[in-house]
C-alpha cells in the first residue's frame, strides 16, 4: 500500500491535473489523482496499525485481504467513467465494507451490524442502477462525460428521477439524514476498519457527486436539494455528537455532521470546496479513530452547562472568527459583499472557527489574557492552509468545470443560515444540557439499530 502511495504521488506529479485515458474504461484525471493520493496515504496508516491492532485476531488473513482489496476498489471507482464499471465497483465496496463491519463471525451484534451495513449498500446500489440505466436508454452512451454531453435529450422527468437516485445513492453512501444509522451501527467494525471507513468509505457519496456532476447540477432544483439535504445532516449530526458518551459513537455523528457540510458546499456551486473537506476531514477522523483508546480515561463528569467565559476571551473569539472567515475569502477570492454562495460560505466558515474558539476557550486551563492570542495564532493558520488545500483541489480540478457553478441565493439558503445561527448559540448556551425534552431527543433520534448494541458489560471480553 505504501508503493500504492508513492506511485500515486509520481502520478499526481508527472500529471498534474492532466486527463489520461484507456478507452472505454479508466479516466485518471484530476479527482482520480487526488483521491489515490488520500487513499493510499489513508489506507497505507490503517495497514500499518492494523499490524499491531489486530494481532493474534482470528481471520486476520482474510482482514487483510478484504481491507487491501477494499482500498483497490475505491481506486478503481475514481478511476472509471464507464458507468457499468463504476456500478459494480460501488457495489463490490459496499459488500467488501459490509464484511468488514462484521469481521467478528461470532459476534451477533456485529453480524446486525453487518446485515444492516449490506442492506443499505445494495439499496443505494439499486437506486444508482436504475438511475444508470435511465440515462444510459435515453442517451445510448456508457462513458459519464458522453451522458453528460447528450443530456439535453433527455426527457425532464427522465433526468429528474435520475438526479434524485443519483443523489440518494450518495446520501445512502454518506450517512446523510435519514439514512445516517448504518453508520451509527458500525462501531463493531475493528477499529482500523472504522478509521478507514470514515476518512475514506464514507466520503464515497461526494466522489459519487463530483463524477456525476454534470447531471446533478444540471437542474437548479437539484442543486437546492443537495443544499438542503446537506444543511440538514450537518445540523442534525453536530447536535448528536454533543450528547454522545461512547467516544466511537460520538466521531461517527461528528462524521455525519462533517458528510453534511461537504455536501453542502456541493449544493452552493463549490465542489473543489466538498473535495478538499473530504480530504482534510479524512485525515482528521482517521487520527482520531485510531487515537480514540488514548482518550477512554476515568474522570469527573464534566459541568453540565458550559462555565461562562470573559469578556476578553468573547472578543478573542468574535475576532478570531471574522478575521478567519477574511483569510479565507481572500485565499479564496471569495467576496463577502456579493451575497452569493461564496459569502454564504464565509459565513458558515465563520460559525465554525466561532465554534471552535469557544471550545478551545472553555477547554483550555490557559490564563484569560494568554488565550486571547493564542486562539489566533493557532486557528489563522490553519484557515490559511483550509484555502490553500481549496485553491490546490480547485486548480487539479480545472477541467471538471461541472464543479464549479454561480449559486444565487434563494430565501431557502436565508432560511438555513438562520436556523445554523441559533443553533450555534444553542450549542453555546448549553440547551441541549438544560432541556431534558431536547436531550432525550437528539439521544432518540441518534440510537443506532438495536440488534447492534451490546448493553452487557461482562460480555465486552469475550469479543
Amino acid at each position: 500500500m505504501w508503493t500504492g502511495f508513492g506511485l500515486s504521488l509520481v502520478l499526481a506529479f508527472v500529471l498534474q491535473g492532466a486527463e489520461w485515458t484507456v478507452e472505454p474504461f479508466i479516466l485518471v484525471d484530476g479527482l482520480t489523482q487526488v483521491m489515490a493520493v488520500v487513499v493510499t496515504f489513508v489506507s497505507g496508516i490503517v495497514h500499518s496499525f492494523s499490524r499491531r491492532y489486530m494481532a493474534g485476531a482470528r481471520r486476520l488473513r482474510g482482514f487483510y485481504v478484504q481491507l487491501f482489496a477494499l482500498t483497490l476498489v475505491v481506486l478503481f471507482l475514481t478511476a472509471t467513467e464507464h458507468v457499468f464499471v463504476f456500478l459494480v465497483l460501488w457495489m463490490v465496496m459496499g459488500l467488501l465494507l459490509a464484511r468488514l463491519i462484521g469481521h467478528v463471525r461470532g459476534w451477533p451484534e456485529a453480524q446486525a451490524a453487518a446485515r444492516y451495513a449490506r442492506g443499505t449498500f445494495l439499496a443505494g446500489s439499486g437506486a444508482l442502477a436504475v438511475s444508470m440505466f435511465l440515462l444510459v436508454q435515453n442517451t445510448g452512451a456508457v462513458r459519464v462525460s458522453q451522458i453528460v454531453a447528450g443530456i439535453e435529450s433527455v426527457p425532464r422527468w427522465v433526468l429528474a428521477v435520475s438526479i434524485v437516485l443519483i443523489v440518494v445513492a450518495a446520501m445512502l453512501q454518506s450517512a446523510l439524514v435519514p439514512f445516517h444509522r448504518w453508520l451509527l451501527s458500525s462501531m463493531t467494525a475493528p477499529t482500523p476498519v472504522s478509521a478507514f471507513m470514515h476518512a475514506g468509505i464514507v466520503n464515497a457519496g461526494g466522489v459519487l457527486l463530483a463524477r456525476f456532476a454534470g447531471v446533478v447540477f444540471e437542474t437548479h432544483a437539484a442543486i437546492l436539494l443537495v443544499f438542503f439535504v446537506g444543511a440538514v445532516t450537518a445540523l442534525a449530526g453536530q447536535a448528536w455528537a454533543l450528547v454522545q458518551a461512547n467516544v466511537k459513537r460520538q466521531l461517527g455523528c461528528s462524521t455525519t455532521a462533517q458528510m453534511g457540510f461537504m455536501v453542502m458546499q456541493f449544493g452552493l456551486g463549490f465542489g473543489a470546496a466538498g473535495i478538499a473537506h473530504l480530504i482534510l476531514h479524512g485525515f482528521y477522523k482517521a487520527y482520531l479513530f485510531l487515537n480514540s483508546g488514548s482518550v477512554v480515561e476515568t474522570v469527573a463528569p464534566p459541568s453540565m452547562r458550559p462555565e461562562p467565559t470573559g469578556w476578553v476571551s468573547t472578543l478573542a473569539s468574535l475576532a478570531t472568527a471574522v478575521a478567519g472567515g477574511a483569510v479565507f475569502a481572500w485565499i479564496t477570492g471569495k467576496s463577502v459583499l456579493a451575497l452569493d454562495g461564496g459569502s454564504l460560505l464565509v459565513f458558515f466558515v465563520v460559525l465554525a472557527v466561532l465554534h471552535a474558539t469557544r471550545t478551545l476557550l472553555r477547554r483550555s486551563g490557559l490564563p484569560a489574557a494568554t488565550r486571547a492570542w493564542v486562539l489566533p495564532v493557532v486557528l489563522l493558520p490553519a484557515l490559511a492552509m483550509y484555502g490553500a488545500v481549496y485553491n490546490a483541489v480547485a486548480w487539479l480540478l480545472a477541467d471538471l468545470g461541472a464543479l464549479a457553478f454561480p449559486s444565487a441565493l434563494t430565501p431557502l439558503h436565508w432560511v438555513i443560515a438562520a436556523i445554523f445561527a441559533i443553533v450555534y448559540v444553542g450549542i453555546d448556551r448549553g440547551w441541549h444540557h438544560s432541556s431534558t425534552r431536547l436531550y432525550v431527543l437528539l439521544m432518540n433520534t441518534s440510537r443506532p439499530v438495536s440488534s447492534t448494541l451490546l448493553t452487557r458489560r461482562d460480555r465486552y471480553h469475550v469479543h
